[in-house]
């Protein structure tokens, strides 16, 4: 079993300390350091319609964005990035603009010379295009590959040294090369590794203007995958910025929860720089979000620096491996049954009811309720039929408390005591965004984690039903309970080769009623296919109003026009035996 290697010690599991990296300059900002964390989005341009993408741009730093990414397909949307630069610029435009490079490392050597900083994909940039197959690699075939990497990579290199240009490494989990899948497969450790091969090599070049990211739609993978990467860089003594992002987290409530539960259980731990929300929607909607998730986290999160650490790190917490907390039963709760919802009256919110209502739940279950400072006198409460519900600190009037609960949940695992724990929070929020933002951000972890059994939400100013609707979106984002159809959308982008917002809301409102069924909804096939991997069905643009449909990560049906492919869905998914009526 390891130890939970991203604190310097035991206690940093329990306060906050933002992890130590280099800073690296973007334009006219620096990301990591001692600066803020920055937010960004992605525009969903053509960068051949050069106005529209300058006032995309323009309209993403008013509502402030502090970069901007463009996808360049090819040499010529690349070269486009110079005119669109200088026209923001003349503009009254300020923040860095950063290209998209996928498939074509000529078009970031172009790209490299026009705009502050250049994302590459290392399973596309030099690697066979990603075929879902698998390919045999000698040793030494291996190594052959690695120094291809070397013959486009260190000319862009050189390129950007010379024009002071940023490069992201930026791995997906859907569009890890074969060959890296050849050797790791599709896991945490091949995502690590492929990024590991081009910081190395970066490295030995002389070349540290860089900054990584490392994404999945699926939020498990997404934290302990940036963890293991975070591990690793310790390991071998590098300190690059991280941007972070769950990838096609959808729009609406799913997507600011899904998005708030990973990237906000990262920043809990003090690990992310930049980051952007990959919303299903219009690009500058990402940033307010991300401005209002990262302001949390600064505001709350330093609390802990200055807490006292009462509790040690147990060690059975593995963070790059799930395992949920071993409990014995009470009722439905515990016992690796689905985490359970309580909530303070019992109202339902689209068809889902919550399992307990608040009034009930204490007539008929025994329960203690408790924080970090009652757990020496409440300890010898908990009997086998003793349910814990833990509070945050200073509960109802609620401080940061993530510490104070950590440490809780530590103690119970180092003392042996299996009792359900039920995880309860209180928000004055008004706001359904700010709630659902805080929220995530909040129980993220512990579900990720698997180290609780339930969810109960107090927001006194926000309608009980929505409330239970976010407790319920929490839990699906988490991947603990699924209760709902899950989509996995893109946010859009260049490459998009649809209306996606208008054909993720016809294909919702078709199917919203197939509980535990995932359906991927992609702009092309990019990541498409690969980010889709875990989704029963896939929609996915193939060329310009033209959809390949997916059952699983078999191709069925290729090139449908745009105007009948969901219709064509539908009747896939029924030849298949998962429709239901409603």
């Amino acid at each position: 079993m390891q130890n939970y290697k991203l604190m310097d010690d035991s206690s940093r599991l329990f306060l906050y300390q933002r992890r130590e990296t280099i800073a690296v300059k973007v334009g006219n900002i620096e990301i990591g350091g001692d600066n803020p964390i920055r937010v960004q989005s992605m525009a969903n341009t053509d960068t051949n319609d050069i106005d529209s993408s300058v006032q995309q741009a323009l309209r993403i730093e008013k509502v402030g964005g502090e970069l901007i990414r463009f996808t360049a397909q090819g040499i010529k949307e690349a070269t486009n990035l110079k005119q669109i630069r200088e026209n923001f610029r003349k503009n009254g435009g300020l923040a860095p603009l950063v290209a998209d490079i996928h498939f074509n490392p000529q078009a970031a050597f172009v790209a490299a010379e026009a705009v502050e900083k250049v994302r590459i994909n290392p399973g596309n940039f030099v690697d066979r295009v990603h075929t879902l197959q698998r390919f045999d690699y000698t040793d030494e075939e291996y190594q052959q590959e690695i120094e291809k990497i070397k013959d486009k990579l260190y000319p862009l290199l050189d390129i950007c040294k010379a024009h002071h240009t940023a490069i992201r490494i930026g791995v997906n989990h859907g569009s890890l090369s074969d060959r890296i899948l050849s050797r790791y497969g599709d896991t945490p450790k091949g995502m690590v590794e492929s990024c590991m091969e081009f910081l190395r090599l970066c490295v030995a070049y002389d070349f540290y203007n860089i900054v990584i990211s490392i994404k999945a739609s699926n939020t498990v993978i997404m934290v302990q995958t940036v963890r293991l990467l975070v591990d690793t860089m310790n390991k071998a003594g590098m300190k690059f910025p991280l941007h972070l992002g769950v990838t096609e987290a959808g729009d609406g409530e799913d997507g600011r929860v899904k998005s708030a539960l990973g990237i906000g259980a990262l920043l809990q731990d003090g690990i992310g720089d930049t980051i952007r929300v990959s919303l299903s929607e219009a690009p500058e909607n990402e940033i307010p979000v991300a401005r209002k998730l990262v302001d949390y986290i600064t505001t709350t999160a330093p609390i802990r620096s200055c807490d006292t650490v009462v509790a040690k790190n147990s060690g059975l917490v593995d963070p790059f491996v799930y395992k949920r907390r071993i409990t014995f039963s009470v009722d439905k709760i515990g016992d690796g049954q689905v985490p359970v919802v309580v909530s303070n009256t019992n109202v339902s919110a689209d068809g889902l009811s919550p399992d307990y209502c608040a009034k009930d739940f204490q007539t008929s279950i025994k329960s203690v309720f408790a924080t970090i400072s009652t757990y020496d006198s409440i300890k010898s409460e908990l009997d086998d039929h003793t349910v814990v519900v833990l509070d945050s600190v200073g509960y109802p009037t609620s401080q940061d408390g993530i510490g104070g609960q950590r440490e809780f949940l530590h103690r119970m695992l180092s003392d042996g005591l299996k009792n359900p724990v039920i995880l309860r929070r209180r928000y004055m929020d008004s706001n359904i965004e700010d709630l659902q933002i805080k929220a995530g951000a909040d129980y993220g972890q512990f579900f990720i984690d698997g180290l609780v059994d339930g969810i109960w939400i107090e927001a006194p100013q926000v309608q009980e039903e929505s409330v239970v609707s976010l407790m319920y979106a929490i839990l699906q984002g988490s991947r603990a309970r699924v209760s709902k159809t899950e989509y996995i959308s893109c946010p859009s982008c260049g490459r998009t080769l649809f209306d996606l917002q208008n054909t993720l809301a016809k294909i919702k409102e078709r199917t919203s009623h197939l509980k535990g069924l995932k359906i991927g909804v992609m702009g092309c096939i990019v990541n498409g296919p690969g980010e889709m991997a875990d989704a029963d069905y896939g929609y996915v643009g193939s060329a310009r109003g033209k959809v390949n449909l997916y059952k699983g990560q078999t191709c069925l049906e290729k090139a449908i026009p745009q105007e009948e492919a969901v219709d064509r869905l539908i009747q896939l998914i029924k030849e298949n035996g998962d429709w239901k009526d409603r």
